[in-house]
């Protein structure tokens, strides 16, 4: 601080001290409380008036208050609020790579945050425009030229306190609020229609009050908190227990010395979920509102006990009736593809049964009525497998996949997806909450997915929009999260055998999860590949080696990732690519010669070449064609998948050719195409 002092006797005047509309790496943003000089971004008053426009970008600092960022209006309405500060960045506002830092200066005599960025490869600048947007240009290093890059506020949710006291936003397309757990929607007016939330049981400052704990949260504007450097999380619990004021607690900081306490008094304001960026926060409920969660969770919990024992009693009868019938028909067991039929190892499969019954197993009259009978009004769609209904069953809202008569899979299909994704459990994957085999029917239950399959957005022309960069980002990440648990943290390592488009479904948040296990073929821990005489799965998406040779391995699930990689960067479905002189190709094809020729944003999506990251779709692009190579050995896994998309600026290995360039690409006339396996393939529908 001394030497910052001294610097100003030395220096009359700085541009660093006066940003005007725009920031770059080294500006500081705040006041100097000795000199009372502030440091803040003004826009322009329009594209031709550099002087004082009505937007300004600057800190909120009262004494004892932890200091946030606000985009303001007129200096009085705050349109934005970005943080709080996290100690490495303002939460969910990520822009820069894992290198880069904002610095948060808080002391007696200094109040600032100094933006850094030590990539090699380029710069940012961060830009305040006339209407109030914060534009956010790269500058690449070895050609000069300044490029669009990103834009803040980046959706309705980030308009500051959108949802009231209490209320918090949950999606994107279109902004949803919802009132925390523990309130309630408050009775508006007619003449007053702002959003506000009020507490479903009053707090009374007992002994049994207790706190409730928000994941991937917007923390709340801190206007009304307090704040303290030294405390533990635990210790910030205590403090907040003990003054019947304290509404919420949360700890700011995320580094690995993460100390501080921050306790809220009145209202929760500005809040929202976030994908993936957010943090804890634990908010103050009435004794009889955590009970209420707890009775909920033993009630669930006896009832599933009840049905699992239930379960297991027949079961233990049927595996004494199936046994005598075993040992009359010995030797007559038909294989399928060298295995059981319980898709499971030979000296696995009885457990394997086992555990596709402890699942919850619902009567046909229970689905009848959470779909209204499968009435046409609730049919969200069909796949191979049979139509799929929306329905409510016990108080959740559901998805019902039933086994349709005439399907081409049937109930090996069936059989292999409840033993296989009984197993799994991943924030990437769909939950299976039970099935249904009663009266020729064979019905399978899921978690209902909002907002379907992530083809109905990125292959229509009227939904593509609705997902923007960001949010296409987000997607691939999160299937590689899924694919890295499936081939390497579950129990017994899965090759899912049938991933696609169709087949990544999303959440209310636009999260991704992986679903529709028929397919699938599970490995012990020593298992690498396998080989097979029926070639299972969807053209445009299955591996060389697996078509032409029925070989397949997590690289065959590698391959069928990169081509989704590719798809969701372009919005153009591999088999139906047709290129700029209207001749048939593949996407993957078309890709990888774009690449070779430093093209590769000609195949970006139209929709995303204003707003996108260009550093992090070209990172994509580069990793979707390592993962579709055509020998399974030059693929990566996908752990280094995972760490090539949050990588750093480190350069990636050269892809070679994509699988089936050759027959894409390269047909003559003459050309004698290898003989292929029977293909037994999905089809394509939306959810």
């Amino acid at each position: 601080m001394d030497e910052d002092s001294h610097d100003e006797e030395k220096h009359i005047w700085q541009s660093f001290d006066y940003p005007g509309d725009n920031i770059i790496p080294g500006v500081k943003l705040g006041k100097n409380l000795v000199t009372g000089r502030e440091i803040y971004l003004t826009s322009w008053k329009n594209s031709d008036d550099p002087s004082p426009g009505e937007y300004a970008v600057r800190f909120l600092m009262v004494k004892d208050k932890y200091p946030q960022l606000y985009l303001w209006r007129n200096n009085s309405v705050k349109i934005k609020r970005f943080g709080p500060y996290n100690g490495v960045e303002f939460s969910g506002q990520t822009i820069y790579n894992d290198k880069d830092k904002d610095i948060m200066v808080l002391n007696q005599k200094d109040m600032h945050l100094q933006f850094m960025h030590n990539s090699t490869m380029f710069s940012l600048m961060l830009k305040l425009t006339p209407d109030g947007k914060i534009n956010v240009s790269t500058l690449l290093i070895h050609n000069h030229q300044w490029t669009y890059y990103d834009v803040f506020p980046y959706d309705k949710c980030d308009e500051y306190g959108l949802c009231g006291p209490y209320g918090s936003c949950v999606s994107l397309t279109p902004p949803y609020c919802e009132c925390l757990k523990g309130f309630q929607q408050k009775e508006s007016s007619s003449h007053n229609q702002t959003r506000a939330c009020r507490r479903t049981r009053p707090l009374d400052c007992g002994p049994r009050e207790g706190f409730f704990k928000f994941s991937s949260m917007k923390l709340p504007d801190t206007q009304n908190a307090v704040y303290n450097n030294s405390m533990s999380l635990q210790e910030c619990e205590v403090a907040c227990k003990n003054n019947c004021s304290c509404t919420a607690y949360a700890n700011p900081n995320i580094t690995a010395d993460a100390v501080g306490c921050l306790l809220w008094f009145g209202d929760l304001i500005d809040v929202r979920v976030y994908q993936a960026t957010g943090q804890d926060l634990y908010v103050r409920l009435a004794a009889s509102e955590l009970l209420d969660t707890n009775s909920k969770f033993h009630r669930t919990k006896r009832v599933n006990i009840t049905i699992t024992l239930s379960i297991c009693a027949g079961l233990a009868g049927l595996i004494f009736a199936l046994y005598i019938w075993t040992r009359r028909k010995k030797g007559s067991d038909v294989e399928r593809e060298g295995r059981p039929r319980t898709v499971v190892d030979k000296d696995n499969k009885s457990s394997s049964k086992k555990e596709n019954m402890e699942l919850p197993l619902f009567s046909l009259s229970q689905i009848y009525r959470a779909t209204n009978n499968f009435s046409m009004e609730n049919k969200l769609g069909e796949g191979g497998f049979g139509p799929v209904y929306k329905g409510m069953l016990e108080g959740q809202e559901v998805a019902v996949k039933r086994l349709s008569k005439s399907s081409r899979q049937g109930v090996d299909e069936f059989e292999n997806e409840v033993i296989c994704i009984a197993k799994l459990q991943h924030r990437n994957l769909v939950k299976l909450f039970g099935y249904c085999n009663e009266e020729n029917e064979t019905i399978l239950i899921y978690e209902y997915m909002p907002n379907r399959s992530l083809d109905s957005f990125i292959f229509d022309d009227t939904r593509k929009s609705e997902l923007d960069w960001s949010q296409r980002f987000h997607i691939i990440y999160g299937i590689a999260r899924g694919l890295l648990y499936l081939h390497q943290d579950s129990r017994l390592r899965v090759i899912h055998r049938d991933l696609k488009a169709g087949n990544i479904l999303l959440d209310h948040q636009m999260r991704p999860k992986i679903s529709d296990f028929g397919l699938a073929r599970m490995f012990r821990e020593h298992e690498n590949e396998a080989n097979t005489k029926r070639v299972v799965g969807t053209l445009g998406y299955i591996s060389p080696e697996y078509a032409v040779n029925g070989q397949f391995s997590i690289k065959s699930d590698i391959f069928s990732f990169g081509v989704i990689i590719l798809e969701i960067v372009s919005g153009q479905k591999n088999r139906c690519f047709v290129d700029e002189d209207r001749q048939p190709d593949s996407l993957v094809c078309h890709a990888w010669r774009l690449y070779t020729e430093n093209k590769s944003l000609d195949i970006v999506d139209e929709c995303l070449r204003n707003s996108c990251s260009i550093l992090e779709v070209m990172r994509s692009i580069h990793v979707g064609l390592l993962c579709v190579q055509h020998r399974p050995e030059d693929r990566p896994d996908a752990q280094s998948v995972i760490d090539m998309l949050g990588g750093d600026d480190g350069l990636l290995p050269f892809p070679e050719k994509p699988g089936f360039f050759i027959y894409t690409s390269e047909i003559t006339s003459n050309t004698v195409l290898p003989s292929f396996n029977d293909l037994t393939l999905s089809q394509v529908y939306g959810r």
